[in-house]
């Protein structure tokens, strides 16, 4: 059969666009597909809730890929290796308490886990703003493809309408500065964001879990971008705390759908 290129390329723009459309409207729409939000996207979708991921980036997988230094390895210490396993990640034990992963193995499997639990991730999109509405609750994001924010063009951007919102943007905590900043008289977690304190891996890696929650109300923020807001240090290259994360943010968005 002769392959001809204008229908190749309307099989990728209507399969994309039956995927858009299908998820304008959302249980949960999840902010960066770093670690924290693929476990976080692969539980929800498990539990029914209808899930999309943007990342604005080209790959997902957030700070995973590089490891530590540019050397493709991750450590998790042992309450974290349960996700591993959930997902099929191989790792082996470097000394007690310390586990060792590839970093690429890692992003591959738990993207997959997403995949195959039914969440959709679409990259090379930003998220410019939220919506709100009458009740001062988080009703939406803002969205707009991450080339035009790059190139500082004045394009209008489209909305997503999303009953929960889930801040996985990492250091920066994207969406919760942007509330901050926007909403008038809007305190996103008990002290606004704050930023992240100096590296201190052991007091990090548990604060990650404990301040992982609802920072304002339809608004959940998860792995380092709940550090930020809370101000709690940074870790560096170890991700169990980043993999707990995602899982409390998930069971908390679960809460709120009633699930």
């Amino acid at each position: 059969m002769a392959l001809d290129e204008v229908t190749i390329t309307k099989a990728i723009v209507e399969s994309y666009m039956e995927s858009f459309l299908k998820h304008t409207e959302v249980d949960v729409a999840l902010v960066g597909a770093g670690p924290a939000n693929l476990v976080a996207a692969k539980k929800l979708a498990e539990a029914g809730a209808k899930t999309v991921i943007f990342e604005r980036d080209l790959a997902v997988g957030g700070g995973i890929w590089g490891g530590g230094m540019m050397f493709p390895r991750i450590v998790v210490q042992k309450e974290g290796c349960r996700i591993l396993d959930e997902f099929g990640v191989w790792y082996r034990e470097y000394e007690e308490g310390y586990y060792i992963a590839s970093s690429i193995e890692t992003v591959a499997k738990l993207t997959a886990g997403v995949i195959d639990a039914g969440a959709e991730i679409v990259n090379l999109v930003t998220v410019e703003d939220v919506m709100i509405r009458e009740d001062e609750k988080i009703a939406g994001l803002v969205i707009n493809w991450e080339a035009v924010e790059r190139m500082r063009l004045h394009v209008d951007p489209l909305s997503i309408r999303a009953k929960v919102v889930i801040d996985g943007t990492g250091h920066d905590a994207n969406i919760c500065t942007v509330v901050q900043r926007k909403i008038p008289g809007a305190k996103v977690g008990s002290l606004g964001v704050v930023g992240e304190k100096p590296m201190w891996a052991d007091v990090g890696e548990k604060t990650v879990v404990e301040v992982t929650q609802e920072v304002y109300p339809g608004l959940i923020a998860a792995g380092m971008a709940a550090a930020a807001v809370a101000g709690g240090p940074r870790m560096g290259p170890i991700f169990g705390g980043m993999l707990l994360s995602g899982e409390k943010a998930a069971m908390l968005a679960l809460e709120k759908l009633g699930r």
